[in-house]
C-alpha cells in the first residue's frame, strides 16, 4: 500500500516546495548549494534527534522531501554521503564526542565526505581489505589504496575501512577510521575517466596519512560491524527519490518511442509496459521496507531491482531511437571532450549500476546466506 499523507505532511510538502522553488537553481556550485540546504535546516531530516543544526521530520515527511527534491530543478547533492551514510553510523556507533564534532558540520553543509571501502582486487569483497593502519603515538598511519571513491575530489573527510591488526584475516582486525583529506603528500586523489567522459569516481592513495585515535568509530578492530551497519543505511528514503527520477526518464523514452514510431513495434511496446510495471513494483517494495523492518535481505533486493531495471532502461532508450542513437548532439572534435545527450549518458552510465554499491553477484550471495540460510560461499584467505 502507498503511504497515506496527513495534513501535516501536506503542509510540510508545501513548505518544501516553496523553499525549493525559491532557491533551487541548476548550475549552482555543489558546495554553495549544500550550505544553502544547511542554513535552511534541510540536511539531516532522518536523524533521530535535532540539536546539530538540523530539523527533524517523520518518515512520511522524509519521503515528501525526497520526492519534492527529485521533482525540483535542484542541483545534484554532494553531501549525501555524510548525511545518509556517515551520520546514521555515528548515531548508532559513535561516541558523544564524535557526534558533537562531526554531525554539526554535516548538517551545515560545511564538510563533505567520501567512502573509503572498495580496493583494487577487492571491490565488493570488503573483507579483503588490504589498506593498513599502524598505530603511531596518538593516531594511525594509513597506507594503501581505495578505488571507485565517489566525490573524493570534493571531499573534506573520508571514512576508511583499514586493517589495524596485520596478522588478522578477512573481517577480523579491521577498524573504521575518520580521515581528513587535506594531507598533501600523504593523500593523492586521481579521477577515473568514465565512458561518459565524466569523472565522478576516483582512486585514492594513502601514503602515511594520519588519523587520530579518537576518530576510530566503534573501537579498534571492531570496524566490520560498523561497516556492515553503514551499508544498511545505503537504501531507504533516498530510493523513493531515485524512483522519481526513473519516472521522468521512462516518460521521456515513451515520448521518443511515440515520436519515432518505435511504439508500433510489439516488442518495444512490451518492453515499455514491463519497465512501467517493474517501476511500480519497486515503489511498493521501497514503501514496504522503509524503516528497516523488512529483514536483512531487503537492501540487497532493492539494489538488485533498481540496478537491473535502470540498465535495461538505458538499453531501451537506445532501441527506440534506432541508428540515431549513435550520433552525438555535437560534431566530434579530436581536441575537445565529446558530448552526450541525456539518453546516451543514461545508456553508458547505467552499465555500472549492477557493479557499484555492491555488485549483483554480491547481493545474491547476501540474500542466499542471510535470508535463505544456504551454506556460506567459501572465501580465500587474505
Amino acid at each position: 500500500m502507498d503511504f497515506g499523507f496527513s495534513q501535516e505532511d501536506e503542509d510540510f510538502r508545501a513548505e518544501a516546495r516553496v523553499w525549493l522553488d525559491a532557491n533551487a537553481r541548476p548550475g549552482t556550485p555543489r558546495r554553495t548549494w549544500e550550505r544553502a540546504l544547511g542554513r535552511a535546516g534541510w540536511i539531516g531530516l532522518g536523524w533521530p534527534a535535532s540539536g546539530y543544526g538540523n530539523r527533524t521530520a517523520t518518515l512520511t515527511q522524509q519521503v515528501v522531501w525526497a520526492e519534492e527534491y527529485a521533482r525540483s530543478s535542484a542541483p545534484p547533492r554532494s553531501g549525501h554521503i555524510g548525511e545518509n551514510l556517515l551520520a546514521p553510523t555515528l548515531v548508532a556507533h559513535g561516541t558523544e564526542e564524535q557526534k558533537s564534532r562531526f554531525l554539526p558540520p554535516v548538517a551545515a553543509g560545511e564538510e563533505l565526505w567520501c567512502q573509503g571501502y572498495s580496493e583494487p582486487g577487492a571491490g565488493s569483497d570488503l573483507a579483503g581489505v588490504r589498506t593498513a593502519a599502524v598505530r603511531d603515538g596518538n593516531g594511525y598511519r594509513i597506507s594503501g589504496q581505495k578505488i571507485w571513491t565517489s566525490l573524493a575530489h570534493e571531499a573534506d573527510w573520508c571514512f576508511v575501512l583499514a586493517r589495524t591488526d596485520p596478522d588478522s584475516r578477512r573481517h577480523h582486525g579491521l577498524s573504521f577510521l575518520l580521515v581528513p583529506m587535506d594531507q598533501p603528500g600523504r593523500i593523492e586523489v586521481r579521477p577515473i575517466r568514465q565512458m561518459t567522459g565524466t569523472s565522478d569516481f576516483n582512486e585514492v592513495f594513502f601514503d602515511g596519512a594520519h588519523a587520530r585515535v579518537e576518530h576510530v568509530v566503534g573501537g579498534e578492530g571492531r570496524g566490520w560491524p560498523v561497516a556492515m551497519s553503514l551499508l544498511g543505511f545505503e537504501r531507504g528514503v533516498s530510493t523513493l527519490a531515485q524512483q522519481i527520477g526513473f519516472v521522468e526518464e521512462l516518460a521521456g523514452i515513451v515520448r521518443v518511442a511515440v515520436n519515432t514510431g518505435a511504439v508500433r513495434d510489439p516488442v518495444v511496446r512490451e518492453r515499455l509496459v514491463r519497465q512501467w510495471a517493474e517501476l511500480r513494483t519497486m515503489r511498493r517494495h521501497a514503501l514496504r521496507t522503509l524503516g528497516g523492518s523488512a529483514g536483512p535481505g531487503a537492501p540487497s533486493v532493492a539494489k538488485l531491482l533498481w540496478a537491473g531495471w535502470h540498465q535495461r532502461l538505458g538499453e531501451l532508450a537506445m532501441q527506440v531511437r534506432g541508428a540515431a542513437a549513435t550520433v552525438g548532439p555535437e560534431d566530434w572534435s579530436p581536441v575537445a571532450p565529446y558530448r552526450l545527450d541525456a539518453d546516451q549518458h543514461l545508456f553508458l552510465f547505467s552499465r555500472a549500476d549492477t557493479v557499484y554499491g555492491g555488485s549483483d553477484q554480491v547481493q545474491r550471495t547476501i540474500i542466499a546466506e542471510r535470508v535463505l540460510g544456504l551454506p556460506r560461499e567459501p572465501k580465500g584467505a587474505v
